[in-house]
């Protein structure tokens, strides 16, 4: 932990100031072992590794738990970079460019291994603090800790210990993934400045019949609930077809005739994932798989939220034929 983090947190129970109580041990300009105290209710929170903890996976409810646990476990195991992530990045929060981020101060809502964290970074944000809620934090440590202006954090998507500080946030493939997919979006954007921003990407419902049909049944009774490990080489078996699919269907139908490719089942969705290999087609089956929780939510309720939030200038559009992204103000 980067000691200047400390003008970016607020106490989640109380709102106070937190303050450094003592540091055991440091490296370089990294507090790795210490502990936070809040100025108010002087609750004490530790930190471990580098990385502030906000919270205690032994007392948080059941759902919670095993969706830590399990992106947890598999953003410690998928740990590739890949350049093309930034185009993809780009794409899910669109309008939004890479410029936008100079000397913003930045939140990310769920940051898994740390990728995008690392991007808004790279592309001149001042400051940028990724939370999530399990392991992942330490992929995510792991992957930015070098960099001056990161800060990552432990702590629950509906208790955030930070001020309302954020010129901007987002979160990209993570709400829907919370018992409460609107309460997150919400808790976010209420740690945006008034005259700041908001992104989110969220699975649509359109279009996604099939998976909600066939997939989600077997996710939720079997799949979430397997052995990480057996999961893991289970999900190369769909793999193998997805990866030829992509690669010797998709992507050439659509170089050459993308007039007949338009027609193909998933086609906008397929052919952007042939650009990727093996290893992040595999991850993104292992993903699909090990949800304990996945929403997939209609325009309708997606528009909702910003109105709720009172959000302007809102733009919400289609992203691959298969969700939802939006960019608003916050006033």
């Amino acid at each position: 932990m980067k000691e200047r983090l400390l003008d970016l947190l607020a106490c989640p129970k109380c709102g106070g100031d937190i303050l450094l109580a003592y540091a055991n041990k440091y490296e370089e300009k990294e507090i790795m072992e210490g502990v936070l105290t809040c100025k108010k209710c002087e609750r004490e929170y530790k930190i471990e590794r580098g990385i502030p903890r906000f919270v205690d996976l032994n007392k948080i409810e059941p759902d919670k738990a095993a969706t830590a646990e399990n992106f947890g476990w598999q953003w410690t195991n998928f740990t590739q970079e890949d350049p093309r992530y930034n185009d993809q990045f780009l794409g899910w929060i669109k309008p939004v460019t890479s410029e936008f981020f100079k000397d913003k101060i930045v939140l990310e809502g769920g940051c898994g291994k740390g990728r995008h964290t690392k991007l808004a970074a790279l592309w001149g944000a001042k400051e940028v603090v990724g939370i999530d809620l399990g392991d992942a934090v330490e992929a995510a440590y792991a992957l930015t800790r070098d960099l001056p202006n990161v800060h990552i954090i432990q702590c629950d998507i509906f208790k955030l210990p930070l001020k309302k500080a954020f010129d901007y946030a987002f979160s990209v493939g993570v709400l829907h993934h919370t018992p409460d997919p609107e309460g997150a979006f919400l808790s976010v954007a209420s740690k945006v400045k008034k005259g700041g921003n908001i992104s989110a990407w969220i699975y649509g419902a359109e279009n996604n019949g099939w998976i909600t049909r066939f997939v989600n049944p077997v996710r939720e009774k079997i799949t979430s609930k397997m052995s990480h490990k057996v999961l893991y080489h289970l999900s190369k078996l769909p793999t193998v077809p997805l990866l030829l699919g992509t690669k010797l269907i998709y992507r050439p139908l659509n170089a050459v005739v993308p007039s007949l490719a338009k027609k193909l089942f998933y086609n906008d969705y397929l052919n952007h994932l042939g650009t990727f290999g093996w290893r992040e087609q595999h991850c993104i089956v292992f993903d699909h798989l090990v949800a304990p929780t996945a929403f997939y939510i209609p325009k309708e309720e997606f528009e909702k939220w910003w109105k709720d939030l009172d959000a302007k200038e809102v733009q919400i559009t289609w992203h691959n034929s298969n969700s939802w992204r939006g960019f608003g103000k916050i006033v």
